[in-house]
């Protein structure tokens, strides 16, 4: 109503902005309200990386111990296949995304499926896929295990602790050494060697615990005998200790052609596979004196796989105590059995078979209950027993019977020994740099630990701190816990920079008000409107359900220059009317009521909105953009009629010296120039319209040549590396593949850790390497999907210092 006069306006309106200017007392209480609404919804709102998505993407697994890979894909896949095809809200599939994907290897069939990106109710699809499947189980070939679904294949770990062993310290190694010099000096000093040849050791280190293993004993002299044999070592003996066992003799051969002969027999005498994990590289001594150095080169890890079991077990039990944690799991464990090793002549000769041993096993070693009785005041439980204890419970179960009658224990027909999973099929090693700037390849165990939902991220960090910080006088002070994916550190990163952002936006919207306005004053005026307006921001945010992640953080940096336009509006209005003569009072509320039309229109949410209408996942991972933007603006609209009115009621004072009228400013500096500018422009209309045209086609040819991507690069400390070998490599062969990986990301990273990242020379880019060998690790980007079990694959995890080094490094590594 541009027609009305201000006195008119100041006798008939009662609105929003003039309350507020008369009505200080409850308008600071509603400022206080409002700023203390909007820390606690910064508090409040769920805090993560990625925005909550529901994932599509399941696993059904099979496995079927002896059977070929086509036989796997025939009778057990296809079925599986089938079955979950007749779900309809599968995913149509594309050239390279499918609805059903599935892979076949000898002994398992993995088939994954996807949903359709517009299925909401996600869970119910999974169960009905699931009951399909269950009712297939009667269907498999004998000899196939139940079918397992795993719905919860898309659920990402919040962080991942990677639990290494440090290599062995100089104290066992002196205990090693001494033990092993002293043997080797009492073994030659009891014996006269009367072949030619210089004395010579071969020595091969254990873990204390197999000292007296048979299958170790049995391995050495084997090797003893063959290499009399071939001539290698003249007049061998054993020596046993506690930790080692060794082969000593004469030999005119020298080192080199020892390590040959060890290594052939290791090839062909015995599976890589079968050699014990926790053993170390055989050495040659000669020398008794330099045992220890020696030993020292091929010195392994500190603790053994048995061990890292036993401490990732204990982090996990005390890290699922902590309030924000949902789950853990481990990944890396070697897992530990009992292997009974017979003769099947010797079985037949008592009227046994070897399948009959499971079954005596399976009877004895039983939990039964036993029954109770009372005594007076207390009830005592009654357990038979017969569950075995430990490994000499299983030799004592009697099998048969001799010709006499008397009783055939199972030690007696076999020999039982304790040992690891053989061969291995998922191991787990991490890579770092010791003090002496050397690289060190572990053993390892990572745990993946997941966050509930509707938690704040930075908690469940801080938790988790505090469950370890509870454990360090528990665990041992050398073992290596590291960050191998941390989510809480992204997401703090993510806030530094929005918090960054807006101490930048504050400053940039003060200088340029003292520039443009050159009064303080009004600049003071729209820094104080940011913070009241965020304030508003994450209070209405936190009513609407939405999580404070990289989307959401993301929209309030861009909304930092918008924020500012509707205040600048407002706030010119109440200047004018100072500058007019109105009371403070009066122009304190006059000035943004008369431009209140252009107020609202400057908040613009219509252009957010059509986010809304996304669909699927992208619709989803965007579903906060257009709410937190909308609400920014909205409530900058309500600050600039509401806030910004007492504000500049308490600080704005009319200028000192009159203002020039429209005209005067018009033939005056920056003002006069702009404006002859646009004269001579609506002069030459059709000549600026051309050139307009111009620009527009400048920019076309340049857009073309431009990268299109829908999402920008998600750049992070962390990237992986995916290694595929053929279906029937084995592990060794895989874990080979994978250390060869990491040999060329550590030539390539430090290379390129000058002139990628300018780092400091002495100064490392690479921080870590963890691999997973035999099948994924665990899912800890969004858009990673976790490769099923299988010896074939491996997938090595790469930690920089300087995560704006990881898209320069893509090229040399590929």
């Amino acid at each position: 109503m541009a027609h009305r006069s201000d006195q008119d306006r100041i006798e008939k309106t009662h609105n929003v902005p003039r309350f507020f200017v008369e009505h200080p007392q409850v308008s600071w209480v509603l400022l206080v309200g409002v700023l203390v609404w909007g820390w606690f919804g910064y508090h409040s709102m769920p805090q993560r990386k990625d925005p909550d998505i529901p994932v599509r993407v399941a696993v059904a697994s099979c496995s079927w111990p002896g059977a070929t890979a086509q036989q796997v894909e025939q009778f057990v896949t296809r079925p599986i296949e089938d079955a979950v095809a007749e779900n309809k809200t599968t995913h149509p599939g594309t050239a390279a995304d499918y609805g059903i994907r599935s892979v076949s290897i000898p002994g398992y069939a993995y088939v994954y499926v996807q949903l359709a990106e517009d299925v909401s109710d996600v869970k119910r699809q999974f169960s009905d896929i699931n009951l399909k499947l269950n009712a297939l189980n009667g269907q498999l070939p004998s000899g196939a295990s139940p079918i397992s679904f795993q719905s919860d294949f898309g659920d990402t770990a919040a962080l991942m602790l990677t639990i290494a062993s440090p290599r062995a310290d100089s104290v066992e190694i002196d205990i090693r050494a001494r033990e092993i010099q002293s043997a080797i000096e009492t073994a030659r000093a009891a014996q006269k060697y009367k072949e030619q040849g210089a004395p010579v050791t071969i020595v091969y280190s254990f873990p204390q615990s197999l000292s007296s293993n048979k299958t170790i004993v049995d391995a050495a002299q084997l090797f003893e005998l063959q290499a009399e044999q071939a001539g290698i070592i003249r007049a061998p003996q054993l020596i046993q200790g506690s930790g080692f066992i060794a082969v000593d003799g004469v030999s005119t051969g020298d080192d080199a052609a020892i390590h040959s002969f060890i290594q052939i027999f290791f090839q062909t005498q015995l599976q890589r596979a079968e050699l014990h994990p926790d053993a170390w590289e055989p050495i040659i001594i000669r020398n008794p004196q330099g045992t220890r150095g020696q030993l020292a080169k091929v010195a392994g890890d500190k603790y053994s796989y048995a061990d890292l079991d036993d401490f990732s077990d204990l982090i996990a039990r005390t890290v699922q105590g902590a309030p924000e944690t949902s789950k853990v799991e481990r990944r890396g464990i070697l897992p530990q059995v009992v292997y009974l090793e017979f003769s099947q002549d010797r079985l037949a000769a008592y009227g046994l078979q070897p399948a009959a041993l499971a079954t005596v096993l399976s009877a004895r070693n039983i939990i039964a209950p036993g029954g109770a009785f009372e005594t007076g005041q207390q009830q005592i439980i009654l357990n038979p027993s017969g569950q075995f204890q430990n490994i000499d419970a299983i030799g004592n179960v009697a099998v048969s019977a001799s010709a006499t009658g008397a009783p055939v224990y199972l030690r007696d027909l076999v020999d039982v020994s304790r040992g690891y999973q053989s061969p291995a099929q998922y191991l787990n090693y991490y890579t770092w740099e010791d003090a002496k700037r050397q690289w060190q390849r572990s053993r390892s165990v990572t745990l993946a630990i997941y966050m509930r939902d509707q938690r704040q991220i930075a908690t469940f960090g801080q938790s988790v701190d505090r469950k370890l910080d509870q454990l360090k006088k528990i665990l041992p002070p050398d073992l290596i816990i590291a960050h191998t994916s941390d989510q809480p550190l992204q997401v703090k990163e993510n806030i530094h920079l929005f918090l960054r952002a807006l101490y930048e936006a504050i400053l940039l919207v003060v200088v340029v008000s003292l520039i443009g306005f050159w009064e303080w004053r009004l600049a003071l005026i729209m820094a104080l409107a940011i913070p009241i307006t965020l304030g508003m921001t994450f209070g209405v945010s936190y009513m609407l359900g939405i999580d404070l992640q990289q989307v959401s953080v993301a929209t309030l940096i861009i909304a930092l220059g918008l924020l500012v336009d509707v205040p600048v509006v407002a706030g010119d209005g109440i200047k004018r009317g100072l500058a007019n003569g109105l009371p403070g009072a009066i122009a304190a509320w006059l000035g943004p009521s008369k431009l209140a039309t252009a107020i609202f229109f400057a908040t613009n949410i219509i252009a957010y909105l059509p986010f809304l209408m996304l669909t699927g996942n992208t619709g989803e991972f965007l579903r906060s953009l257009p709410i937190v933007m909308t609400a920014a603006l909205l409530c900058a609209l309500v600050v600039a009629m509401t806030f910004v009115p007492l504000l500049g009621y308490y600080i704005q004072r009319p200028p000192k010296k009159k203002e020039l009228t429209v005209e005067e400013k018009r033939q005056r500096g920056f003002y006069g120039f702009y404006t002859r500018l646009v004269g001579r422009a609506i002069q030459h209309r059709w000549l600026v319209l051309a050139g307009s045209f111009l620009f527009l086609l400048i920019g076309g040819l340049v857009a073309s040549h431009l990268k299109q991507q829908f999402f920008p690069e998600d750049v992070q400390y962390w990237f992986y590396l995916d290694v595929w070998l053929p279906n029937d490599v084995p592990l060794t062969a895989t874990n080979d593949a994978a250390l060869k990986a990491e040999q060329v990301v550590r030539q390539v990273v430090e290379a390129s850790a000058k002139t990628v990242s300018g780092a400091e020379p002495g100064k490392h880019l690479l921080t870590s390497m963890t691999s997973f060998i035999g099948g994924g690790g665990p899912r800890f980007w969004f858009s990673i999907s976790p490769e099923a079990p299988q010896t074939n694959y491996a997938q090595v995890i790469v930690q920089v210092t300087d995560k704006e080094a990881t898209p320069k490094l893509i090229g040399p590594l590929q």
